[in-house]
């Protein structure tokens, strides 16, 4: 499943700010449950997964992307948010860069082997510099959501 695919305009931040990768996860996740797309009653075991996800090894990369991650029990459908941060968010990221850009990523559990391509097909999509400076630099989450979508249709996998 793409990206594009997962997201929807009222799942992406803009101008996010937060003070670190903990507030940033929380927030996310609250922004999901209040667009229906993870159930209320699921907020602490999602936190609870991504934050002991995000305890093994820093799921912030290089380049200003962060991609927190984490695979839950009784989660139906894979689900994302994505926040654009142009002032950076500290992530402890591999570079030691601030993340601009947060995909966070919610895996069914019972379908992990399926959402490996997932996580595969953003690392892929946020390689270039010309795509993660065009999301950074976008007004809007439409816009936002529409240079995703564009970048994907040039990526066949």
């Amino acid at each position: 499943m793409k990206l594009g695919d997962l997201l929807k305009e009222a799942q992406i931040a803009t101008g996010f700010q937060a003070r670190d990768k903990w507030e940033t996860i929380d927030r996310l996740v609250d922004l999901l449950i209040a667009q229906g797309r993870i159930k209320a009653d699921q907020r602490d075991s999602v936190i609870a997964a991504l934050v002991a996800r995000e305890k093994v090894a820093s799921t912030g990369m290089e380049h200003g992307v962060a991609i927190p991650h984490a695979s839950v029990d009784g989660v139906e459908d894979a689900v994302a948010a994505l926040a654009i941060a142009p002032e950076g968010i500290p992530f402890q990221s591999a570079d030691g860069r601030p993340a601009r850009i947060v995909i966070l990523l919610v895996i069914p559990r019972k379908a992990v082997q399926k959402h490996i391509r997932t996580l595969a097909g953003i690392a892929r999509l946020i390689q270039y510099e010309e795509m993660r400076d065009a999301l950074t630099g976008a007004r809007s989450a439409r816009e936002a959501l529409q240079v995703i979508r564009d970048e994907e249709k040039k990526d066949p996998a």
